[in-house]
């Protein structure tokens, strides 16, 4: 895999914890990675981001919480939990007999795990949690959000720096689609960002082959029942700008549904020119060039943690690169 990290600014100095800390972006953002197993950074060719240790930690009023037993969660469920590899991979793993759990070999995926406490080795060596990564990906279109791909189609892997450990996608963007897209090997974190009922909005810039009016605006606002009988709706919904014979929209969703925009838009024969997804929450994908990734900052980090807390959320303002 190839790839360039780049966001606008000069480059800056940048440091790495020795141990499985958070990958985040410095200031200019920018990344190289020669990952080790555990995914701390080592021989930078490139500027690279600053590690992050999260410096608060949840409260809890139950004091048992935090002295009861370890919950127990399936060994294919820890590899991927540690950052090592996909849960397909995993199962794969110890299906060959190549992991073993304190000492003996587990065929069974499921075999129950207490992560931190359990010993975990892949082919003799030991497991340890990888550094978590946080990626910001300017998908270019045509592009497919997977790890491989049965056609030969190009990945979004192709666009990753070198040396990086396992890390996935955080929900899909269609092939036809373009635009930010976050990846991830903290998938807890992953889970929250894509669940339904956080609701985290999605912004998109669509073009269609048609003048909009108030009409289309507001039947956009009010739902669409598709023709496999989903109830299909959007959260807002904006005028941005008209051609003689086309329209650019603002579109928010805080939902996810597969194709949700197209199948909208097909129900009211509106063809799609282009789709560019521009924000998740209030991360914006700014001025990263296109097929470029960079790392979050540490702020940007912080505000999607609180906007996936927030029960109500009135539209946050984006953050920009400066």
């Amino acid at each position: 895999m190839a790839g360039r990290a780049v966001w606008g600014g000069e480059a800056r100095s940048a440091e790495i914890a020795g141990g499985c800390g958070a990958i985040i972006g410095d200031k200019s953002g920018t990344i190289d990675a020669r990952a080790n197993r555990c995914g701390a950074i080592t021989q930078p060719a490139r500027p690279i981001a600053k590690s992050y240790e999260p410096s608060v930690k949840l409260k809890t009023s139950n004091r048992k919480r935090e002295t009861g037993p370890l919950k127990k969660v399936g060994l294919v469920r820890a590899l991927s939990k540690l950052g090592y590899c996909s849960r397909s991979r995993a199962a794969e793993l110890i299906a060959a007999g190549r992991v073993k759990l304190n000492g003996a070999v587990r065929r069974d995926p499921e075999t129950p795990v207490h992560i931190g406490k359990d010993r975990i080795e892949i082919d003799g060596q030991p497991l340890e949690g990888s550094s978590k990564i946080y990626l910001a990906l300017n998908k270019p279109r045509g592009v497919v959000t997977t790890a491989a791909d049965e056609r030969g189609r190009k990945t979004v892997y192709a666009y990753l720096p070198e040396g990086l450990p396992w890390i996935a996608p955080i929900g899909r963007l269609d092939k036809a689609s373009e635009g930010l897209l976050l990846l991830t090997n903290d998938s807890e974190w992953a889970a929250r960002i894509t669940a339904p009922e956080t609701h985290l909005d999605k912004t998109y810039h669509v073009q269609i082959s048609a003048i909009a009016d108030e009409a289309l605006l507001q039947t956009l606002r009010n739902g669409i029942r598709a023709s496999d009988g989903e109830f299909l709706r959007v959260k807002n919904v904006r005028m941005l700008r008209q051609g003689e014979r086309h329209s650019w929209l603002e579109i928010v969703l805080d939902e996810g549904k597969n194709r949700h925009i197209r199948r909208m838009l097909e129900e009211l024969k509106t063809e799609v020119l282009r789709l560019v997804r521009v924000a998740i929450g209030p991360l914006a994908l700014g001025h990263l060039p296109k097929g470029a990734t960079r790392a979050l900052k540490h702020e940007e980090k912080q505000a999607l943690d609180r906007a996936m807390r927030a029960p109500i959320r009135e539209p946050a303002p984006l953050f920009q690169p400066q």
